[in-house]
């Protein structure tokens, strides 16, 4: 294992994790909030904005799930 910073909340940590473990159930709601989001809305337009707004998920979040190729 080794050092890690949390992705979220910046804490540091020891895990192979993105997040730390205060932040593992808010990072899971979250996750499955967008993939609902995107199933419902097939709308390849949708800004990273928009999908923030409609969500609650913050827009950093929400590209670093993207970028992390989360989303299947």
């Amino acid at each position: 294992m080794e050092l890690n910073k949390c992705s979220r909340c910046g804490a540091f940590f020891t895990s192979n994790d993105v997040v730390c473990p205060n932040c593992e159930a808010q990072e899971r709601l979250e996750l499955s909030k967008l993939k609902d989001f995107l199933a419902e809305n097939n709308v390849p337009t949708t800004s990273v904005e928009q999908i923030s707004c409609s969500t609650g998920i913050a827009e950093k979040n929400v590209i670093r799930f993207l970028s992390q190729g989360e989303i299947n």
